[in-house]
């Protein structure tokens, strides 16, 4: 995979060359999501069980029988609960740090399990997903310092049964926004760029709302821009401003930052957001892929289709390549 690879075709965007199983599944989601009333007209706690029982568009979560449910101690003595996956076979080599979705307020990180088992096995990594706490009990800057403290824990050694030859970092949607920040936490407040490869799918890097966002309209394709909206509202307190590089990293110094996979669907209504970060990555000297999948909706990647598992390969070759990179 080039290192540095930013490729942006005209035909990408063409929805006729769609693949047909990225078709079904859009259809299938748009018709699923026009039955169910807005999750916002439920208690917050209620769509939390819903996602957990597979009520929602994505399906219940497959729990990996050998995951280990840890904790690492926050800065304000809580403690913080990641979740563990070892190599099937074989003696982990280096670790990937993941960040679950959920724009925030939804999510955890038993529903990674399945893709987090195939990250495992196919490259050697161990990986440790972090439950950090979510909006609205928990609004910024709680979940990014969790993630940060987690970070720093484990580029310390200090959890159990993950290496540190190798660190990745990387997440979906809300989990590759907090990815960069906390990439940029340890930079700018520790003196530290630990991770050598970032995993970035789909993620929000301008909560001001970038333009493929405030267009998407009131179609609920896994999101609209309601919900992004109002998951914004839930994570970012009044008096923190939505271009303020500490929420929206798109308008950080993104200088000394690790080699990073940028994957999205053009149906994605954060589609802008990525490839914008993609391109000012690249442009702050830092290597980059750019991944744009025709008619892929947002984290398409999380569904049963021939097209997620392609792209969740390419993300596996990514982690192999950078860690042996890395190595050699």
């Amino acid at each position: 995979m080039a290192g540095h690879t930013i490729i942006i075709n005209r035909k990408t965007f063409d929805e006729d060359g769609a693949a047909p199983d990225l078709l079904e599944l859009n259809a299938s989601i748009a018709s699923f999501q026009k039955s169910r009333p807005s999750p916002w007209s439920f208690p917050i706690e209620t769509v939390r069980a819903a996602r957990r029982e597979g009520r929602g568009v994505f399906a219940a979560p497959q729990p990996d029988p050998s995951a280990r449910d840890l904790t690492v101690e926050g800065r304000g003595g809580h403690a913080i609960p990641v979740r563990l996956i070892l190599p099937a076979d074989r003696a982990a080599v280096g670790t990937y740090l993941h960040i679950h979705g959920g724009g925030w307020v939804f999510g955890e990180p038993m529903e990674n399990d399945t893709r987090l088992r195939a990250i495992a096995d196919e490259t050697g990594l161990a990986t440790l997903s972090v439950d950090y706490r979510l909006a609205p009990e928990h609004p910024y800057p709680a979940g990014p310092e969790d993630c940060e403290d987690v970070a720093l824990a484990l580029a310390g050694g200090k959890i159990e049964s993950c290496p540190t030859d190798f660190l990745a970092i990387g997440g979906e949607s809300a989990g590759a926004h907090l990815s960069v920040l906390t990439l940029l936490r340890l930079r700018d407040g520790h003196g530290l760029t630990p991770f050598g490869a970032a995993n970035l799918v789909a993620g929000c890097y301008d909560l001001s709302l970038t333009p493929s966002v405030r267009n998407f309209g009131e179609e609920r394709l896994v999101l609209n821009t309601d919900d992004v909206k109002e998951f914004v509202l839930r994570f970012v307190p009044n008096e923190v401003a939505l271009k303020d590089p500490a929420v929206s990293p798109l308008f950080a110094d993104l200088k000394g930052l690790p080699p990073a996979l940028f994957s999205v669907g053009t149906r994605d209504l954060l589609v802008d957001d990525t490839l914008f970060m993609a391109t000012r990555w690249l442009s702050s000297g830092n290597a980059a892929t750019l991944s744009v999948w025709t008619g892929g909706c947002h984290v398409f990647q999380a569904f049963d289709c021939a097209a997620a598992r392609q792209s969740n390969d390419e993300i596996a070759r990514f982690l192999a390549e950078r860690m042996n990179g890395t190595r050699a």
